[in-house]
């Protein structure tokens, strides 16, 4: 992965834009939520480096803080489904029946509705805001992790090494935690950085919508929303937010390509023998 400009690009990129967000209320920035109307709509300067949104308040230091708010969701949404379809997956894998049937056929269910009108509706039942939107991206998240994760284990008990520790009378649990596991993570782990970029534009698409993050916490959503209207006025309004959604989204991808290559284990051993 070292010899490959493109993964070092995007892992810079990354590096850079998570930063920022992260030390932005160390930075010398004017709050967020300041409301200036004296200075409504200005384009990019040196007082105001990204501009002014349509009540004076600063856009990077929205953008910085939408992205807090972005990175704090994607997180906590991928954790929390990684962790929950890696479990379910893992164990009606290994154990099938009864319980294989009950969770595939919920998953079957789920993903019959179009994943972001089902977010919609939950959000609308649940009222929105943060943690409605973290609670529908769960519900909705853990099924491919779990789909997933059963199919490698349905092939993995196959395996010589987990009949060996049957043969010597391992039990179900340990086989799961020390043999199956391990196995997983590597492909479990490519599958949670597309699903990270997966996160910020479903955050970003409720937000624009008005089911997300909730004035007055910007979000790169809802500021997109909010410079609709100003498209040729004060393009800027719109085009740092979306540009932030862009930029985040496809360097995290390209490490997901790059995971995927780098961790498949038949790359491996074709490279080995040559």
């Amino acid at each position: 992965m070292r010899s490959e400009p493109v993964v070092w690009l995007s892992s810079s990129l990354l590096l850079f834009l998570f930063t920022a967000c992260l030390l932005g209320p160390l930075l010398p920035l004017a709050p967020d939520t300041r409301i200036d109307l004296n200075n409504r709509l200005l384009t990019p300067s040196g007082k105001h480096w990204l501009g002014t949104d349509e009540l004076g308040r600063d856009i990077l230091s929205r953008l910085l803080s939408g992205g807090r708010v972005s990175l704090l969701i994607s997180l906590v949404v991928v954790s929390i489904s990684l962790t929950i379809g890696t479990a379910l997956g893992s164990i009606c894998g290994y154990a099938g029946g009864w319980i294989d049937d009950l969770v595939m056929r919920a998953a079957d269910v789920l993903l019959a509705f179009p994943g972001i009108l089902l977010a919609i509706g939950l959000i609308s039942v649940l009222g929105p805001s943060i943690a409605s939107v973290i609670t529908a991206l769960v519900m909705l998240g853990w099924v491919s992790y779990a789909r997933l994760a059963r199919s490698l284990t349905l092939k993995l008990r196959e395996l010589a090494f987990v009949s060996s520790s049957i043969s010597i009378g391992a039990s179900r649990t340990r086989i799961l935690i020390y043999h199956v596991l391990p196995n997983l993570l590597p492909t479990l782990i490519v599958q949670a950085s597309f699903g990270f970029a997966g996160i910020i534009l479903a955050e970003s698409s409720l937000s624009f919508l008005g089911l997300g993050v909730q004035p007055p916490q910007p979000s790169w959503g809802s500021m997109l929303s909010d410079g609709k209207n100003h498209l040729l006025d004060a393009p800027h309004l719109t085009v740092f937010p979306g540009l932030a959604i862009f930029f985040s989204v496809l360097c995290l991808n390209l490490l997901g390509d790059a995971l995927r290559d780098y961790l498949d284990p038949r790359k491996s051993v074709s490279v080995a023998i040559n």
